[in-house]
């Protein structure tokens, strides 16, 4: 059967203190678009054409961020993850960013469908001084058709390193249990969730990052933040995309380089 194919992915230069396209490659249901913002940052939309994936589909995505740049990478729309009759769908991301420049990789939330499978990885290297804010989170089925996507199926591995030397690593897997769904220690009954990483440039700017972020929290348990070392993670669980949402938003604000967040994320 047919399969969705998609390759993409852009390089940046820095000109007159203003980030801007070097090159840029598009290939099969992957193309990106570049709005115009009153930012030095550049911003770059991702796009499947396609309009989501299901199994053996596979998309690309790459980019490279000039030694001190800024640049901003988010999706048009939530991605959806459909039925799967075989194998997997699978997204491979690729980000380098330069010395002293800083990257918010910003994709919005990823939708789970019954039946679905996802296998997924982020590998993102790091330069000496680079900064990193980094989100991905997912909704188990839509929240207006009541679905649960209890037999979803998901693989997620994140590897960060930082010249060469591993700095965080992860894995989320999700079988399609009743266990892993309502377990204290894992979604809790919750449909939602999701997962912020701040890397930045030395621990003392991630100490008071980590001190800013604490006093908005709510008490609730929902959302917390953890810090090591120049890491900072941010981990929400919520009930419905929009909860996720309105936890995640203000997070991501405050940790963006721009200090703001693209016009797409907006509620």
């Amino acid at each position: 059967m047919q399969r969705a194919r998609g390759v993409g992915g852009l390089v940046t230069q820095q000109r007159d203190g203003v980030t801007r396209l070097d090159q840029l490659y598009q290939d099969g249901c992957a193309k990106i678009r570049l709005p115009h913002t009153h930012s030095s940052a550049l911003e770059a939309v991702l796009i499947n054409t396609a309009g989501g994936l299901t199994g053996d589909d596979h998309m690309q995505w790459n980019a490279e961020i000039a030694p001190g740049g800024r640049a901003v990478l988010t999706t048009q729309a939530c991605e959806r993850i459909y039925r799967s009759i075989g194998g997997p769908a699978r997204v491979e991301t690729r980000l380098t960013v330069g010395a002293n420049a800083h990257l918010d990789w910003l994709p919005q939330e990823t939708i789970m469908f019954a039946a679905s499978q996802l296998d997924r990885r982020i590998d993102i290297d790091l330069a000496p001084g680079a900064s990193l804010t980094a989100v991905e989170a997912f909704l188990l089925g839509r929240d207006a058709m009541g679905e649960t996507a209890l037999d979803a199926r998901l693989r997620d591995n994140w590897r960060i390193r930082r010249n060469g030397r591993l700095l965080h690593a992860e894995a989320t897997r999700l079988d399609g249990t009743l266990a892993e769904r309502d377990g204290l220690s894992l979604l809790a009954g919750k449909r939602a969730f999701a997962t912020v990483l701040h890397v930045a440039p030395d621990a003392d700017a991630c100490a008071r990052r980590l001190a800013t972020l604490r006093s908005m929290l709510p008490d609730d348990g929902r959302i917390a933040a953890s810090a090591n070392g120049e890491r900072l993670v941010v981990r929400a669980l919520a009930q419905t995309g929009l909860a996720l949402r309105r936890l995640i938003v203000p997070i991501l604000a405050e940790l963006s380089g721009a200090g703001t967040l693209p016009r797409l994320w907006h509620l």
